[in-house]
């Protein structure tokens, strides 16, 4: 264990954390999580990914990162009506689905038939409300928020990975500088809420299915490919296996999706962590250390965002799902006969309508697929 491996692995779940744990705090509050509930989703996740990447990472000898959904997240942070034990239900299936993936392979390959721009269009419409609703933060709150637009924006143009987190440290200052009162904040124990689950078919068609979509579409596949861009034979079958079967155990415990890392596992990867890129996978477990710290302190970051002004919150969320929307909307424009199945999927998600009960996330998947079959019949006469 060399100090490059636990600066490497501090660095990359801070970053990870810091540019996503707001988003995280919306789709709890999107569900009706009380504080506790919410305390105990970002402690389970946090050590559910721990191990998972210490886990998968000795097993395997790959420097394997875990990473939560943050366009899961977002999934959640999009949907209405539900009581948060009906959510945890749909994490429960989506954790089943990832598992089921893993361990049979023509459910796999079910999956990857699914076209890669619809997919994409269904996470660009659940990421483009937030982004839009970002924008009008400034005009409520100008001195701080526009501030941190700068910062990320400078940031950005010498590290993408450190922009959101320098932005949520502007935000926090410039809180502070204004008036926000943090002096109630101290450290307390986080403790575990077990969560009975309510399975309802509209709410695992609405949020259940899509959740596992956008999870394998947004953090799985971009992950493994990281780790094939590193030299890397990842481990599918294994690390879906693993992934599934502790997102499927924390959800009792209230939390989403555990999947593969892609932006802070590139952190992880380089020879500057490690020379022998045959014991880089000792990076997981630094980094699973790291996650079992940042989840013991999960009430006092969750007091401190509640204590922020819900403009620097809402901007913060906007600012770190730039990337991912900007991410989406490329892989939904790229291939000419698709984009306007994906169009479809995309207004009709970002429209936020829902229908029996379901949301809005899975009629756009319909609609787009019904588009795109209609394509490819009338293209067969």
């Amino acid at each position: 264990m060399r100090l490059s491996v636990i600066s490497a692995a501090t660095v990359a779940a801070l970053v990870g954390y810091a540019s996503s744990v707001a988003i995280l705090l919306a789709g709890a509050t999107a569900l009706g999580a009380t504080p506790a509930q919410t305390a105990s989703w970002l402690l389970v996740i946090s050590l559910g990914k721990a191990l998972g990447s210490a886990l998968l990472s000795w097993r395997t000898r790959v420097p394997v990162v875990l990473a939560w959904s943050t366009p899961g997240a977002a999934l959640i942070a999009a949907t209405s009506g539900l009581s948060f034990a009906e959510g945890v239900g749909a994490f429960v299936v989506a954790g089943l689905l990832i598992t089921a993936t893993g361990l049979i392979r023509p459910l796999g390959a079910l999956v990857a038939r699914i076209p890669d721009a619809i997919a994409a269009g269904m996470l660009a419409g659940v990421l483009l409300p937030f982004c839009l609703k970002g924008a009008a933060t400034a005009q409520a709150l100008p001195g701080v928020v526009l501030p941190m637009v700068a910062v990320f924006l400078i940031v950005r143009l010498w590290s993408p990975a450190f922009a959101v987190l320098a932005a949520f440290a502007t935000g926090v200052a410039l809180a502070l500088a204004t008036g926000s009162d943090l002096s109630n904040l101290q450290l307390s124990a986080p403790i575990l809420e077990p969560v009975l689950p309510d399975f309802r078919l509209s709410v695992i068609l609405g949020l259940g299915l899509p959740l596992y979509l956008v999870t394998m579409a947004s953090q799985n596949l971009p992950g493994f490919a990281t780790l094939r861009a590193a030299g890397y034979e990842p481990p599918v079958a294994s690390a879906l296996t693993t992934t599934g079967l502790i997102s499927t155990v924390t959800a009792f415990f209230g939390a989403h999706t555990v999947s593969m890392a892609a932006i802070t596992a590139a952190i992880c990867l380089g020879p500057d962590v490690h020379p022998d890129k045959e014991r880089r996978w000792v990076v997981g477990l630094a980094y699973a250390g790291v996650w079992v710290l940042l989840g013991l302190l999960s009430p006092t970051v969750l007091a401190l965002l509640a204590a922020l002004p819900t403009a620097v919150v809402a901007a913060l969320v906007a600012l770190a799902l730039l990337s991912p929307l900007m991410g989406a909307l490329t892989s939904a424009f790229a291939t000419p006969d698709q984009r306007f199945p994906a169009t479809m999927t995309l207004v009709t998600t970002a429209s936020g309508a829902a229908a029996f009960g379901i949301g809005a996330a899975f009629w756009g998947l319909a609609v787009g697929l019904a588009v795109w079959a209609l394509q490819h019949l009338r293209q067969a006469k």
